[in-house]
């Protein structure tokens, strides 16, 4: 069968083109590194603050305090292996800080930091 078209061979054709809201914006890759920051517009008016670079993260510690901790190294990142050698941040990447291991616990390209727990 044909990619694209229907069993009787007729073509699917798109109703409409996308609106400018629904269009794929830029991808953004939070890496490790100094402090850096990006704010947009998004609908209604609203402004939305994303990370590009981050050298800090909020660890949640095991008697449930929040402390701010350098970054040393990042170890693994489950989804892809490439993106730990490369040094860049996404949720469920492993981290090495001076309190242990840590595991991002956020999505930091869509927020404006980097929140994770300690792991065993």
């Amino acid at each position: 069968m044909k990619k694209g078209r229907k069993i009787t061979g007729g073509k699917y054709i798109k109703r409409r083109k996308k609106k400018s809201y629904e269009a794929a914006g830029q991808k953004r890759i939070v890496k490790l590194g100094e402090e850096k920051r990006r704010t947009k517009r998004v609908m209604g008016g609203n402004k939305k603050t994303f990370l590009l670079k981050s050298k800090l993260v909020n660890v949640q510690t095991k008697d449930k305090k929040i402390k701010k901790i350098e970054i040393k190294n990042v170890l693994k990142t489950p989804s892809n292996r490439f993106l730990a050698r490369q040094n860049i941040l996404t949720k469920g990447t492993i981290i090495e800080t001076e309190l242990g291991n840590v595991k991002i616990t956020n999505r930091p390209s869509q927020e404006g930091c980097i929140n994770g727990v300690l792991v065993e």
